[in-house]
């Protein structure tokens, strides 16, 4: 008998991420938010989560050539309201505007830790290991 559990997003709460996450950045490129960190800062949206009732719009982003990138994050937040304004139109086909919540995305950090550890000297021995093994 399958399990009714949702394990993950739905194809809709992809999608409208994806939706989101275009008219989030389109917003930032053009500058419209009168805020000297975010100003000073080239903004990337990596992603947008969706809540499951599309209401909540969690997005993680990359302050580029910031010196706080918390101090960034936070700047948006305050403007979340105006930052929801502005992209409503791009958005127009949702019923609801959703609410916006910015993060730090940190998945390019764990990728520099992976990619570390692969270079490291202890895997390198351990792999070269498995090519004798082969040969």
């Amino acid at each position: 008998m399958p399990s009714s559990r949702n394990y993950g997003p739905s194809q809709r709460m992809l999608r409208v991420g994806e939706q989101v996450r275009h008219a989030l950045a389109e917003m930032l490129q053009r500058s419209e938010i009168r805020d000297d960190l975010v100003d000073n800062a080239v903004i990337s949206v990596s992603e947008v989560r969706m809540s499951p009732d599309l209401k909540i719009a969690t997005a993680f982003v990359t302050p580029l050539g910031a010196l706080d990138d918390k101090a960034v994050v936070d700047a948006l937040n305050r403007h979340a309201k105006f930052i929801r304004g502005r992209v409503s139109d791009a958005l127009r086909q949702m019923k609801y505007m959703p609410e916006f919540r910015f993060r730090i995305d940190t998945s390019y950090d764990n990728f520099q830790k992976i990619d570390a550890l692969l270079h490291s000297p202890e895997v390198a021995r351990d792999l070269g290991k498995d090519d004798e093994d082969k040969g």
